[in-house]
Formats: structure tokens, sequence, C-alpha cells
């Protein structure tokens, strides 16, 4: 099969497609026919050796979708035929940016029929690091409010729709392209995230102050966060930040009883449970996964550049 590998840690020039065997399903695995691989900021982390894969060469990709062509005799709940959504690879195992993953039994879940398996190759990271910082930990209610910055991005758009679901209100932050697009997918109000006045602007959308906030850049908006947050209001942090030297008045949130919780997808007991959430969000159409772009195995450096360099609306898949 066409895989692509790094042999070594570097940039986007390390990345090249070999030709490998074909996995085989040990007996708690699945062996997936990849139909996309979502591209993720992390896939350059574990490239670049800031975060450790389980050995070199290594596959990239953390998350995948595809068709079932192989079952392992412990699996259950999976036969070949089916339509898979994955995540949580790359790190101890092989990644999808290849034409067949194996993926572990407690890393799939299987899709409702008709849900797209371009846009479900891009669900993974997303909607379930969205789903584990809203529900999971900051355990958001429909009478609340939820802030999520950078509403745009990959988790962000994810974010707004899995909030909406809930029944929260929902504000996001995002470029002003992006806003009437972020309307559809279920946001009530989008603010421009560079206007001067958006603490008044945050506080005034979500009636004195959001009882949620999902934030990918703390190092930037931690004092922000905890000036307009709601009392016993519950902030949830992701992606790469330095948290650290983000307040310049904590007592604020002393004041107000805030809660932070810092959190990364990996350290999920059990990803197929929150994967069988958004899957039946993909089924029913509450969650729709932005493709803003698709890429060959032989443009996955390319599309490793562009999640880290480019702003777009959703995410960037590969197609084997």
């Amino acid at each position: 099969m066409r895989a692509v590998r790094y042999h070594e840690h570097g940039g986007p020039e390390v990345l090249r497609v070999d030709d490998v065997d074909r996995s085989e399903p040990a007996p708690d695995e699945i062996l997936l026919q990849v139909a996309a691989a979502g591209i993720n900021p992390v896939d350059t982390y574990f490239r670049e050796g800031s975060y450790e894969p389980f050995t070199l060469p290594m596959i990239p990709g953390v998350d995948a979708a595809g068709e079932v062509v192989a079952v392992g005799d412990a699996v259950a709940g999976a036969s070949v035929g089916d339509a898979v959504v994955a995540t949580g690879l790359s790190k101890d195992h092989y990644g999808g940016c290849a034409e067949y993953v194996a993926v572990p039994d407690d890393r799939f879940a299987v899709l409702p029929s008709g849900v797209d398996p371009v846009a479900a190759g891009g669900a993974g990271v997303a909607a379930v690091t969205a789903w584990r910082a809203l529900i999971d930990h900051a355990g958001l209610e429909p009478v609340e409010t939820a802030l999520i910055h950078g509403g745009s991005g990959g988790v962000g758009h994810a974010a707004v729709q899995v909030a909406a679901a809930a029944g929260a209100r929902v504000v996001a932050t995002a470029d002003p392209a992006y806003h009437d697009r972020l309307d559809e997918l279920g946001a009530d109000t989008v603010l421009d995230y560079a206007r001067d006045d958006l603490r008044a602007a945050v506080t005034e959308a979500s009636a004195g102050g959001p009882d949620v906030i999902l934030d990918h850049r703390l190092d930037d908006y931690l004092q922000f966060d905890a000036d307009v947050a709601a009392h016993d209001g519950r902030i949830v942090g992701i992606g790469e930040n330095d948290p650290a030297v983000g307040f310049t008045n904590d007592g604020v949130a002393r004041g107000k009883d805030l809660t932070y919780q810092f959190m990364s997808m990996f350290n999920t007991p059990n990803l197929s449970d929150p994967l069988a959430r958004v899957a039946s969000l993909l089924g029913t159409g509450d969650l729709d996964i932005e493709v803003a772009r698709t890429y060959d195995l032989d443009d996955v450096a390319d599309a490793q550049r562009d999640v880290m360099e480019d702003s777009v609306l959703g995410k960037l898949v590969v197609t084997p």
C-alpha cells in the first residue's frame, strides 16, 4: 500500500510517500480502507519531534474515516463493510495518511448511513475535542451561554455546533469573512476577534458573561476570559500555549470562583465513547464538518504547512 512516512524528525520536507506492506489487524483491531484523513496541528508536533511517536519511520495522521475491510477476532460492534470514523492514531499506532490503517477497537465508532466519509475523516480531533471540552469537562447545559474563541477553526466550528446541539446560546469570535457561515452552523452571535471593544461586546451578547469558554489561545486570552466570564464560569483550554504568562490580575478569577481546565484529547479514557456521540451528530445533521481543502497523499507536506499557516473555515483533509 502507499503510505506517507517520516523517517526522521524535521520540517514538512521529511514527509514522503513509500510503498509498504499493508497492515493486518491485531485481534483487537479493525482494518480500515481510508477514505479520508484529517490534518491537524498535532500532526506537525509529532513530525517535528515535540511530541514523540512510538517509532520511526512513522505514518502521520491522527484522524481517519473509511470502510472496514477486516475485523480482528476480539472486536465487537463492527463488521466488514461498515463505515467508521477513527481518531487517536499516530502517537502509539500508525496513522491515517495511508491507503489502509489498522485501528484499535477503543478508537473508532460506526457511522450512520449517509454520512459523508470525507467530512467524517476530518471530524475526529476537532469534534471529540469540542465534545470533551464543552460536555465532559465544562458540563455545558441548555440554559447556559458558551463563548467559542476561534469559531472558524477545526475545533472551533465543531464546538459551535456541539454547543448549539446541546441547547446552549453560542457566542463565537472569528474573522468577518466567516461570520455568515458560523451563523448557519448555529452561532447566535459572531464577533470580530479584532474589534477594540470585544470585552464589552462579549458581555452584552452573553447577557452578562458566558458560563463556559472554550479557548485555544490562553496565553493571549487568559485575563480576557476571567474578565468576561460569568460567576462560577468554566474555562477550558486546548492547544499549544503557555497560560502562565496570561494573568495580569488573577483576583478577578478568584472573585468569580472560576474553574480552569487544561485538556488533551489523547487523555480520553475510551475514544470510542465521544466518537459515538460525534457519529450520532453527523448522522442527524447537527454536526457538519466543513472540508476547506482536500489533498492527495503526495501533497501531505503541503497540507501540514497549510494547517499551520493558512486561515480557513473548517478542516484540511487527505483523500488517499
